[in-house]
């Protein structure tokens, strides 16, 4: 009875699945032992991997091992890879480095520009705040560029041209990326050799090293190891029109957003070393959506106007008994969202005479809770 119902289930599933959408497909990709197969020459940066050497063959077959163990992460390094890498690659070949270097970015962030480590690295190549701070990344409440592609690959540049200077070797360089430049130099005293397939090395270094290489063998020939992506399954290229904005004051990204005629969410996913709602004073290059340049800042100055105009309409005065709860609830918007107007902290005091900004789409103040209008304004 129980096997009857099974049987009947199953072959309906399949019947939908025929008559609704594509059938699914058995997976089709070499065996783990195959692909292991690497052959020599093998490098990285132009410098040869020993792969002869039975210490290292086993590093890297460990690696390449665990990488293609978990598809689905590979599956998204290959289909981010068109969005980013190709600027990745531009930087690189402008600065005259490796193009193999790109693969650290891979290693390091997966191509996430909000992935935090442990030790509070931050971003497509992993800055921690003093590294990122002494490579010129600007790391504060406002602004964290460690999430910016551009900026932080220009760091990532500038930071590995100074460790091959030291070491002589882009594999020592992208060591001392990973343990630090001081004890890399220790070790290679200690040990008398400055062939990094010779040292002995934390195995976290050892291992990010043949991390990076199997991210190459991978991504420069998918088909290989059973990546068949066709060009649709790929995510689109980052595109983009670059504005400059000079902002007077704390400005919200939403009033960006519709001078560039989109949404918050896709300014904030194009620039994610933006923090919060909104973009603080200075000078800042933004990007937006490729095509929506034109007559940008036209259409921002307008709204830039309008939010300024309306603001001092928008002004509550604290008075004593208040607190933020109260006045969210009095006023009928989310304690949350006067939070985000006023940059406050849940925990942040407020005084009698403290003035709020609320903006609603209906005010319905009653006659002691308007805020009116000074003489002469």
């Amino acid at each position: 009875m129980k096997l009857g119902f099974f049987l009947l289930v199953g072959a309906g599933l399949f019947s939908l699945s025929n008559t609704y959408g594509e059938g699914l497909t058995g997976a089709r990709f070499p065996s783990l032992i195959s692909s292991l197969r690497v052959s020599a020459p093998l490098t990285f940066c132009g410098e040869r991997v020993p792969i002869e050497i039975r210490e290292t063959r086993e590093g890297l077959e460990k690696e390449l091992l665990l990488a293609l163990w978990d598809r689905p992460q590979v599956i998204l390094w290959l289909k981010r890879s068109r969005r980013y890498l190709p600027h990745i690659e531009r930087m690189l070949r402008e600065a005259h480095v490796p193009a193999d270097l790109k693969y650290i970015a891979i290693a390091e962030s997966a191509l996430r520009p909000h992935v935090r480590s442990r030790r509070g690295a931050i971003g497509f190549w992993q800055f921690v705040p003093y590294t990122g701070l002494q490579y010129g990344l600007t790391i504060n409440e406002h602004m964290d560029e460690r999430r910016n592609l551009f900026a932080s690959t220009q760091a990532a540049i500038r930071y590995l041209k100074d460790l091959y200077k030291a070491t002589g070797s882009w594999t020592l360089a992208a060591a001392a990326y990973n343990m630090g430049e001081v004890g890399l130099k220790a070790e290679i005293l200690e040990q008398e050799t400055d062939n990094f397939y010779q040292l002995y090395l934390p195995l976290e270094t050892q291992r990010f090293i043949f991390r990076i290489i199997s991210a190459k063998l991978i991504l420069s020939n998918p088909g290989k190891y059973g990546f068949d992506l066709s060009e649709a399954d790929y995510y689109p290229a980052l595109e983009f029109d670059r504005i400059d904005l000079d902002c007077l004051q704390d400005t919200p990204i939403r009033l960006i957003a519709q001078a560039a005629q989109t949404h918050f969410k896709v300014i904030k996913n194009m620039n994610p070393e933006v923090r919060g709602h909104y973009l603080a004073r200075g000078s800042h290059t933004i990007l937006i959506p490729k095509g929506s340049a034109e007559d940008f800042h036209r259409r921002f100055q307008d709204l830039l106007e309008d939010w300024l105009a309306s603001e001092q309409e928008r002004i509550y005065i604290v008075k004593k008994g208040d607190n933020l709860s109260s006045i969210a609830d009095r006023f009928g918007v989310p304690l949350a969202a006067l939070l985000i107007w006023n940059r406050l902290d849940l925990e942040a005091p407020i005084y009698p005479g403290d003035r709020l900004i609320i903006y609603r789409k209906v005010l319905q103040q009653t006659e002691t809770e308007r805020v009116e209008p000074e003489e002469g304004e």
